[in-house]
């Protein structure tokens, strides 16, 4: 793997989000209560629901547009909602974030 530095882990609140742009479109970058960090796309399948802008609750993210809930460690909706979300590889190291710049060539899921 070869890693990007996409900025300091203090840069993301706690229980928060960030947006990483690419050229395939966007990734959310989540970091949790623990300080762990998950990086998946940044649209809810269901409707495109931005979930950088969801509501992160343990290992979750809600989607802000219909409250669908998404696992940050798989992807996976939770619950009767079936979907999911691309997820991708994210480290840090240093208090840095690193993400694995793989996401960066492949299409992220809509």
């Amino acid at each position: 793997m070869s890693w990007l530095d996409i900025g300091a882990l203090e840069d993301i609140p706690r229980q928060g989000a960030r947006v990483v742009k690419t050229v395939q479109g966007c990734v959310a970058v989540f970091r949790t209560a623990n300080d762990q960090v998950f990086a998946t796309a940044d649209r809810c399948p269901h409707k495109g629901g931005p979930l950088s802008e969801g509501i992160v609750h343990g290992l979750s993210v809600t989607c802000p547009l219909h409250a669908w809930v998404f696992s940050l460690e798989t992807g996976m909706a939770q619950g009767a909602d079936i979907g999911a979300v691309a997820t991708f590889a994210v480290r840090v190291e240093a208090g840095r974030i690193l993400l694995d710049d793989r996401c960066l060539a492949r299409q992220v899921a809509a």
